[in-house]
């Protein structure tokens, strides 16, 4: 057995799907995902008032300036507010930094959001951190997205999880009693 187990084909080929996660030229613009492009589709990720946070990757010295996410095929309608946080990578997640709170700002259907960070944030330790989305609307938008399973094996962590309720315009100071959540939407870290 070798150091790649009982894989015996050429890595780079068996992982070139994950090429989609990229952009073209990935030296161009800084940015990191939690999904690949592929596969995703139209996902009620979101509770009004209820943050869904998705673990993503962060390499020390990243610079993270904002987040983005996608809405599905369902338009935000009746917002009072909605914002994106990034929380730390600690055992219990700590607020980094959170975007301006966008009040009852449009945000239509199959359109990328990326709302700036508050305050930029360089990562100074490498790990998954979690980037959070919460909307409160009448109608919260769909996500783009894929569909999770449960951790199975000891050491695996969530792809998705909700936190809080009835959130307003602030940031919860922590990502507290997390929750499960089995639709994970595609966050992307720029």
């Amino acid at each position: 057995m070798s150091q790649l187990g009982t894989y015996k084909g050429v890595v780079r080929d068996g992982i070139g799907w994950l090429n989609s996660a990229d952009r073209p030229d990935p030296t161009q613009v800084f940015h990191r995902a939690n999904l690949p492009r592929v596969g995703l589709d139209d996902e009620a990720a979101l509770s009004s008032g209820v943050m869904t946070a998705v673990a993503v990757w962060l390499n020390a010295g990243d610079l993270v300036t904002s987040l983005s996410f996608i809405s599905g095929g369902t338009a935000l309608a009746g917002g009072t507010n909605h914002w994106f946080a990034l929380y730390s990578n600690a055992a219990t997640p700590g607020l980094l930094a959170q975007s301006a709170p966008q009040g009852a700002a449009a945000w239509a259907a199959d359109t990328a959001k990326t709302l700036g960070l508050a305050v930029p944030q360089r990562i100074a330790s490498s790990g998954i951190y979690w980037a959070a989305c919460m909307v409160a609307a009448a109608t919260v938008p769909t996500l783009v997205g894929t569909i999770g399973a449960k951790p199975v094996l000891g050491g695996e962590g969530n792809l998705a999880v909700t936190s809080g309720s009835a959130l307003a315009a602030l940031a919860a100071a922590t990502l507290a009693a997390p929750t499960f959540n089995r639709t994970v939407p595609l966050a992307i870290a720029s």
